[in-house]
């Protein structure tokens, strides 16, 4: 079943918090590789007798580890416990709920985001190829049309955005950047993004997303890193203009990097 027999890997659990203990053993079998994702526990009776507790310890225990997204558990002839393979949505989606639920003032949000950018840019000239940094200026320029119509859609420009920003952290080449980039897209999933709604930083913004784009694919790293602050510099002057008695209640101004965000009483504080 595992690189070791189960028996040389967890041990009778204590008195008191059992199934506290046993969760915890198994967890630290799947975080040091002992077991691996896909891997089957033994049987809930097999479980018993190694860990000397009863049934309902094991099944309580099996089932904190399902809520973690440890482990699954299939049914059937050839079901039982198995060690899941952890998916980065999962992960995403769990930062984006950290996010949401806490109320984080928008300059500690728009000073990490443009810290991480800044790092995301200077990996994403480095490492990503000719083919999608060329695809990375075709949808800034595509930004910029959509902008630019009478009557823009701000739907569509929310979305094209939100995936420009995917676009660029999948040209650095890192998975965690990714990771946390795309929580941080679905954690403040609005469609209304502040620097949209007003002409003036409509236009600007669409214009140095363009310059972004360009400078990242002509592998200019100081016009790329420029122009990721002259964005921010656009960020802080909008949300400064904007003030938190225009934003809607309960919403908290975070980028999604041209992103309109949402606010809480903190950043309302903070204003």
């Amino acid at each position: 079943m595992s690189k070791k027999d189960p028996i040389s890997l967890f041990h009778r659990a204590g008195h008191g918090r059992s199934s506290e203990d046993v969760a915890l053993q198994i967890e630290a079998a799947i975080l040091s590789g002992e077991l691996s994702p896909g891997e089957g526990l033994p049987s809930e009776r097999e479980l018993q007798d190694i860990f000397g507790t009863s049934r309902g310890v094991v099944r309580e225990a099996l089932r904190a580890l399902k809520e973690k997204g440890l482990l699954e558990i299939r049914k059937g002839a050839k079901g039982g416990a198995f060690v899941k393979q952890m998916e980065v949505a999962r992960v995403s989606e769990s930062l984006a709920l950290f996010l949401k639920t806490n109320n984080f003032a928008p300059e500690r949000l728009i000073e990490f985001r443009e810290s991480m950018d800044r790092t995301v840019t200077v990996l994403a000239i480095a490492r990503g190829s000719a083919e999608a940094k060329s695809a990375l200026v075709d949808g800034a320029e595509r930004l910029a049309g959509l902008a630019m119509a009478e009557s823009p859609d701000m739907h569509a420009l929310g979305e094209l955005d939100r995936e420009l920003n995917l676009q660029l952290v999948r040209l650095a080449d890192n998975p965690i950047f990714e990771w946390v980039m795309g929580a941080v897209q679905s954690g403040f999933s609005s469609y209304d993004y502040a620097l949209y709604e007003e002409p003036a930083y409509r236009a600007a913004t669409v214009a140095n997303w363009v310059e972004t784009a360009r400078s990242i694919a002509e592998g200019e790293p100081q016009k790329a890193l420029s122009s990721i602050g002259h964005h921010y510099v656009l960020l802080r002057r909008c949300v400064r203009d904007l003030g938190p008695e225009s934003l809607p209640a309960n919403e908290l101004l975070v980028e999604g990097d041209a992103g309109r965000y949402t606010t809480g009483p903190e950043s309302q504080k903070a204003g």
